[in-house]
């Protein structure tokens, strides 16, 4: 469930077994005491219906102590159950590609080298390889960009398009795939803050024979000359976090064009109307939301879901 929001090479992980409104409680306050950039959250129902489980990774030793009696007065004594793991450096997308099927968006579908025989004739086929990094597809957040890009292409096809924490990389390879007839130059722009994410992208691009279509960049945000350019973009994907998202609100309205689109996920439900907020606040409006494994999506456009009707 943390495809896609990660932090830099985790090395520790604390996973609790709880209720839905303590799992949520926990994972708005971790989520906001902590660096996203070092620690991801998430919390999410477990198979047999009962039961939450709120899992924390954290890029170095954490205060085990300290932590405990911070979500003390959420869940009481249940907090001395939490388990506190240490992780070692492993193959992330190996592991959650693992007894999995390719997945479908659309055209689009992504897959691994072991199931390259699944690809159709009319596909347009992502292939991710195994590597030190999260984001192969399966996770909810990726899909719902995934089917947002495809509806972009139906009714405002992109020319220029930027990812934001694009990880091992799917949704510029899509985008790059998508403008390739008649494309000249490299319209997509995707970046990261995690070296290694970036290394990696770097990596499939060249495996999808696709690294003369993009730009990579190592970096927060938009802080790169490559994605720091006012109304530049018509299509600008962001999969991180709530929080991330609602302080990144002025930047990416800024490089969004004029009648631009903008696609947000990496939000549980309850994140939604804090981050709609931010954005509205900037001239957006939602266009369409999709609910996928308890994340949610959104679209927005600059200006309004739809053209107003004439007076």
């Amino acid at each position: 469930m943390l495809e896609g929001l990660h932090p830099n090479r985790p090395t520790h992980v604390l996973r609790l077994s709880t209720t839905e409104g303590a799992a949520r409680a926990m994972t708005d306050l971790l989520g906001e005491v902590f660096d996203p950039a070092e620690t991801a959250v998430a919390a999410f129902e477990t198979e047999d219906g009962a039961s939450w489980l709120l899992e924390a990774y954290f890029a170095s030793a954490p205060d085990e102590p300290a932590i405990r009696e911070l979500l003390r007065p959420i869940v009481g004594d249940a907090i001395d159950a939490a388990a506190f793991v240490e992780i070692a450096a492993k193959d992330w997308v190996a592991a959650s590609l693992e007894g999995l099927a390719p997945v479908r968006a659309g055209r689009f579908l992504v897959h691994g080298s072991h199931d390259r025989h699944r690809v159709r004739e009319n596909d347009v086929a992502i292939e991710i390889e195994a590597a030190l990094a999260f984001g192969t597809g399966h996770h909810g957040t990726t899909r719902g960009c995934l089917l947002a890009l495809v509806d972009a292409l139906k009714t405002n096809p992109p020319r220029r398009v930027l990812d934001v924490g694009t990880g091992t990389g799917i949704l510029a390879f899509a985008a790059a795939k998508a403008m390739r007839p008649g494309a000249s130059g490299r319209r997509v722009v995707a970046g990261d803050i995690d070296p290694v994410a970036v290394a990696v992208a770097r990596e499939n691009a060249r495996l999808n024979g696709i690294a003369g279509d993009l730009s990579l960049y190592v970096g927060p945000g938009v802080r790169h000359a490559s994605a720091n350019r006012t109304r530049h973009f018509d299509l600008v994907f962001a999969n991180i976090l709530a929080a991330p998202l609602r302080r990144l609100a002025p930047s990416l309205a800024r490089v969004t064009a004029q009648g631009g689109t903008l696609v947000l996920s990496g939000l549980l439900a309850r994140d939604v109307p804090g981050v709609l907020s931010a954005y509205r606040a900037q001239g957006f409006a939602l266009v369409r939301r999709r609910d996928l494994e308890g994340w949610a999506a959104l679209t927005l456009r600059r200006g309004g879901a739809a053209p107003r009707p004439a007076l």
